[in-house]
C-alpha cells in the first residue's frame, strides 16, 4: 500500500499510461451555485430531457456515495482531422456525423479507462470506494471538469482545454479517496461570440445561456416531431453537430486524439440512401459500437431524410419517391417533406399522385400542411 499523501501523483502517472489525456481532482461539496442556473433553465424549458430531472441529485455527490470525498475527472480527446485521415469523393447523398460519433462509442472507451484506473487505485489504497459515470451520470460533468482544472467554459457551453480544445469526452469517478484537489483555470473564453453567431438555430446566447432544445445535436436525437423551420436549419446533420466547436478559435491547431475515434466504415459522411435501406439487424451490426447507434434505426432514417431534403440536389427526388411506399407513416411523412423541400414544382406533382392511394389520415394531413407551408 502507498501513503495517501502521494497517491495523486501515482494516479496521474498511471492514467497517462492507459491513454487518459487529462485528469483532475476536485473536492466533494454541494454545488449550490448550480441550483439557480438549473432552476432557471428548467423554468425556461431549456433542458433537453436527457438530463437527471432531480436537481438535488445533480448538485449533491453524496447522494451517489455517502462517504464521497474526492471526484476524479478524466478527459479523453477525440479530435481527428477529417482531411488528414482520408480524402473521400462524397456523392450527392452524404450526411454529416459529429466527430464524437466517428469511431468507437465513447461511453465504452471511457468506462473501460475509468474501470481500469479505479481498480488500480483500489489495489493501492485500502478501503477505496467509487462509482464512475460517462455522460449519463446525475452530476453536471462539465462543471466537475471545470472545478477539477480540466479546462475553461466556452460560450458554446463546452469545456475547453489548453492542449485539446473542446474536443474532449468527460468522465468522472465519485470516490472516498483523500487527495490534493486542483483549482479551476483562471483564463476565460475569448468572448469573440463566433460560436453564438454561427449557431444556425440560435441555441447559444449571451451570458453562457443555452437552449438545448434548439441545439441541432439534440434535434438529431429527439423522438419528437421536428418543426419545418428547424429541419431546414439542420442542414446535412445526421447525428450531432460540431459547428460551434469548428468555428471556435481555441479549437484551431489542437492536438489529435485517441485513435479509437478515427472514422470506421465511412461513418463520418455516410451515404444516406444506404442508411435508408438498412434493416434493424443491419443497422445494429454497422453501428453497434458507435455513439449514434443508441438512437436507433428509425430516428437515424428520419434524420437521413431531413439531410436529403436539405441537400439542394433536385435530382435526388426520383430516388426518394420509393420511400413514399415505406410501411412507416413517419418515414412517408418525412419523405414527403424532403421531396417538397427539394423541388416544389415536381414535388407537388409527385405528392398529388401519391395522395390518391395514401390511406393514413396522419400522412394525408401532413402533406396538406406541407402544401400550406411551402406552396
Amino acid at each position: 500500500m502507498v501513503n495517501v499523501m502521494n497517491i495523486k501523483e501515482k494516479i496521474i502517472n498511471y492514467s497517462k499510461g492507459i491513454g487518459i489525456d487529462l485528469i483532475g481532482f476536485t473536492n466533494v461539496q454541494i454545488y449550490d451555485d448550480l441550483r439557480p442556473i438549473l432552476e432557471d433553465r428548467e423554468k425556461k424549458n431549456f433542458l433537453s430531457g436527457f438530463e437527471e430531472k432531480d436537481i438535488e441529485k445533480r448538485i449533491n455527490p453524496r447522494l451517489i456515495l455517502d462517504d464521497a470525498k474526492t471526484i476524479i475527472v478524466i478527459g479523453i480527446s477525440y479530435h481527428n482531422d477529417r482531411d488528414k485521415i482520408k480524402e473521400r469523393d462524397k456523392n450527392k447523398a452524404f450526411g454529416m456525423v459529429s466527430k464524437s460519433s466517428w469511431g468507437m462509442d465513447y461511453h465504452i472507451v471511457l468506462r473501460e479507462k475509468m474501470k481500469t484506473l479505479s481498480e488500480y487505485i483500489q489495489d493501492e489504497v485500502e478501503g477505496f470506494e467509487y462509482k464512475y459515470f460517462v455522460d449519463t451520470g446525475p452530476l453536471v460533468d462539465r462543471h466537475l471538469a471545470y472545478m477539477a482544472g480540466i479546462g475553461m467554459y466556452g460560450k458554446n457551453n463546452c469545456i475547453i482545454s489548453k492542449k485539446y480544445g473542446s474536443w474532449i469526452f468527460i468522465g468522472y469517478i465519485v470516490s472516498n479517496l483523500e487527495a490534493e484537489i486542483d483549482i479551476p483555470q483562471k483564463r476565460g473564453c475569448n468572448g469573440c461570440n463566433i460560436c453564438i453567431n454561427s449557431c444556425p438555430t440560435g441555441a447559444l446566447m449571451e451570458d453562457y445561456e443555452y437552449n438545448s432544445k434548439l441545439c441541432i445535436s439534440y434535434l438529431t436525437q429527439t423522438k419528437d416531431d421536428i418543426d419545418y423551420d428547424l429541419r431546414e436549419k439542420m442542414g446535412r446533420s445526421l447525428y450531432g453537430c460540431d459547428i460551434c466547436q469548428q468555428v471556435c478559435p481555441c479549437n484551431q491547431d489542437v492536438a489529435n486524439g485517441n485513435t479509437d475515434f478515427i472514422p470506421v466504415n465511412e461513418n463520418d459522411t455516410p451515404n444516406l440512401f444506404e442508411l435508408l435501406k438498412l434493416s434493424n439487424k443491419e443497422f445494429k451490426k454497422r453501428f453497434n459500437e458507435v455513439a449514434l447507434g443508441w438512437r436507433g434505426n428509425r430516428i437515424i432514417k428520419r434524420n437521413a431524410l431531413i439531410a436529403l431534403g436539405n441537400s439542394n440536389e433536385k435530382e435526388l427526388v426520383k430516388e426518394l419517391v420509393d420511400y413514399l411506399n415505406n410501411p412507416s407513416p413517419m418515414i412517408r411523412k418525412y419523405t414527403a417533406w424532403a421531396i417538397i423541400r427539394l423541388d416544389k414544382v415536381s414535388g407537388k406533382t409527385i405528392l398529388d399522385e401519391y395522395l390518391k392511394k395514401e390511406k393514413e389520415t396522419e400522412v394525408i394531413e401532413e402533406i396538406e400542411k406541407l402544401y400550406d407551408y411551402y406552396l
